[in-house]
């Protein structure tokens, strides 16, 4: 283990030992300590372990979850980042994983539409639908490392393509279908996809959406990689036909005839299961690539040993196709945990949908962002006084830093004994860096330790690991889920450049956090949008946490924006809650609270009042866009209009740009 790695995983004086011993994460604990002879009977030494000896640990990890290898590892772990490779020799098929929970009794999928339409998919049922589906795509051409796209909801459909593809040894790849053509097709296009599943509409907020001619565009942009048109199937939402699809969704998975040979299709280890897209605000989005064994094992120990899921149990964490959320949510079959989706929108008909959801599906794992806890909580909801969330055990928020306040409400509004646990990751690992664990306790505004395998650090601008104060968070030793390559870079000179050109040879994430000497880590925000007063840096994440907790304000945003004569503006802007406006009573409030909870620094130099916040398809706030355009830059230029949820507000910025 390099020098820099945290001195300890969390709160050892607080480290509740009955609460870890009881669960998923001890038994493994103990079934590795007899394994190993190693002492590891609490969580600081299992996760010592677990970075100081990688190869014993990820063994283990494979072995306990009963990954069903067509062929063993020869090697766990080979070679350093940015060079490091995963279970050599091995060969193995991620839909495996999954189709081997066959026999389970219950539900596989729970898929719940806005309108209330309620679906249940029994595993064998599910197994069946994958299975007729891999056969759809042989007789369509599909072979190993061609690519399927969706273009699609969070629904079955989804989760049956998925399965089919990867089951095939085809790479997947999919978006939402709240992306219009354009911004779709630069995802989709550069991969040249064989086949596209698509839906013909969509329900949101209420309204209905007709995506038929935007299927047909996208279609039409794509050719698969001898120059075809790609084949379509369709998948029918809303009564809506595309009588230009190749299939339907009903013929797509009608079952055939028997496979030939081993099936799944056994791959390497290394094999791209998917291709994940950054946000692509400032170009075409780059397309990252995650192998099937890499993301099986490290998706095993944040579903199966973080967060507790096994046969029986419930997982619903809202999400759409657009996030690497969706993705690390559908794993949870592989540990035979049942998956509930939801489509629609998530504060509809009222703020609190998702926990009448989450009740009606009895889960036992609910997940959403920091910005649905706050909807809640602005609306006046008490969703555990409202709904029977007797099953709800933990509560994961992930996205974007949690407000501190959002913790107190949880234990109010929803039940003093629901752990609320905030992770940080991203779509370059497909999975988290720091979160919770059994036995760590919660404080709010921290994230509770690094996540079991993840050597997570903060180290300073000189590559010197610091406690207690902000600084970069790094990762000192590679992870099974790190990218196997990003698409069309046949050299990774940008994969090194994304994340090893600050600090060789070990992996930048590219937030400012503070990792505490007494266990604890916490998130200021991206270190690309990071607030300079003085030469004291801030974290955004830090104003947001203050101002956001406000009743006054349902959500703010703050930008640093150095100007040509040297001279920098701090201006923020904030979406007030109904009934307020932004008079010089409230104006005074706002930087009252942000000069007593923060500091004089933290105080803005303007306050404006806008009618919403423009984020990305993935809900992170447009800061590095925004501040390029108050700089002056052409909105065109930086922030690719199909991939904001609403461009039109990008306009409100340049007038503001403008001088006079």
């Amino acid at each position: 283990m390099q020098d820099g790695t945290p001195t300890q995983v969390g709160d050892t004086a607080r480290f509740d030992r009955a609460a870890f011993d009881t669960s998923r994460m001890g038994a493994f604990a103990r079934a590795a300590s007899t394994r190993t002879g190693r002492d590891l009977s609490d969580l600081d030494r299992l996760w010592r372990w677990s970075v100081d000896e990688p190869a014993q640990y990820w063994a283990e990890v494979l072995s306990w979850f009963g990954v069903p290898f067509a062929q063993p590892p020869t090697a766990i772990v080979s070679g350093r980042m940015p060079h490091a490779h995963w279970f050599a020799g091995a060969r193995l098929n991620y839909a495996d994983l999954v189709l081997r929970h066959r026999r389970l009794p219950g539900p596989a999928v729970i898929a719940v539409d806005e309108d209330g339409t309620r679906t249940e998919v029994a595993w064998a049922t599910l197994a069946e639908q994958v299975e007729a589906f891999a056969a759809t795509l042989r007789r369509l051409g599909v072979r190993p490392g061609d690519r399927v796209g969706g273009y699609l909801t969070a629904g079955v459909e989804a989760i049956v393509a998925f399965l089919g593809a990867a089951s095939v040894g085809a790479i997947w790849a999919a978006c939402g279908p709240d992306y219009g053509a354009a911004a779709a097709g630069d995802r989709l296009a550069q991969l040249h996809p064989r086949v596209l599943v698509a839906t013909t509409g969509y329900r949101w907020n209420g309204k209905e959406f007709d995506r038929r001619d935007v299927v047909e565009e996208l279609a039409g942009s794509l050719t698969t990689p001898e120059g075809a048109p790609v084949a379509v199937i369709e998948v029918p939402r809303l009564g809506l036909r595309m009588p230009g699809a190749v299939r339907t969704w009903a013929e797509a998975i009608e079952p055939g005839g028997p496979h030939s040979g081993r099936w799944p299709v056994p791959v390497d280890a290394e094999h791209p299961l998917w291709v994940l897209f950054s946000s692509g605000t400032t170009g075409i989005p780059k397309g990252i690539l995650h192998g099937h064994a890499g993301v099986a094992a490290v998706h095993m120990t944040m579903l199966g040993l973080h967060l507790g899921l096994g046969r029986g149990d419930r997982l619903f964490w809202y999400t759409t196709t657009n996030w690497m959320m969706w993705n690390l949510a559908v794993s949870a079959l592989t540990v035979g945990a049942t998956v509930v989706t939801y489509e629609g929108s998530p504060t509809s008909p009222s703020a609190d949908r998702l926990w009448e959801v989450a009740a009606g599906c009895a889960v036992d794992v609910f997940g959403c962002s920091p910005g649905y806890l706050q909807a809640c909580a602005a609306a006046g909801h008490r969703p555990g006084v409202e709904h029977d969330l007797s099953r709800v055990r933990h509560v994961g928020v992930t996205g974007s830093p949690l407000p501190p306040s959002m913790n107190a409400w949880v234990a109010d509004a929803v039940s003093p004994g629901v752990v609320v646990g905030s992770t940080s990751g991203g779509t370059d690992v497909v999975s988290g860096f720091l979160g919770w664990a059994p036995g760590l306790p919660v404080r709010p505004g921290e994230l509770a330790g690094p996540v079991l395998g993840v050597a997570a650090d903060v180290w300073d601008g000189d590559g010197r690991p610091v406690a207690d104060e902000v600084g970069e968070l790094v990762v000192t030793q590679p992870i099974p889920s790190m990218p196997v390559g990003f698409w069309d870079d046949p050299g990774g000179t940008r994969y090194r450049e994304a994340y090893f050109s600050t600090y060789p040879g070990v992996w930048r994430q590219g937030d400012w956090a503070t990792r505490h000497s007494g266990g604890g880590f916490t998130l200021h925000g991206r270190s690309d949008s990071t607030l300079n007063r003085g030469g004291v840096r801030i974290g955004s994440a830090d104003l947001y946490a203050i101002v956001e907790a406000m009743p006054e304000v349902a959500e703010a945003l703050v930008l640093g924006v150095e100007q040509p004569d040297g001279g920098y503006w701090m201006p923020m802007f904030v979406v007030l809650a109904d009934g307020i406006e932004l008079d010089s009573a409230v104006r005074e409030r706002i930087r009252s609270a942000l000069r007593t909870h923060g500091s004089p620094r933290h105080v803005p130099d303007d306050l404006f009042a806008v009618e919403a916040i423009p984020h990305t398809k993935t809900g992170k706030k447009l800061e590095v866009p925004l501040k390029r355009i108050l700089q002056g830059a052409d909105p065109a230029a930086v922030a690719s209009a199909g991939a904001v949820d609403r461009p039109e507000l990008l306009r409100f910025y340049q007038d503001l740009s403008q001088p006079g």
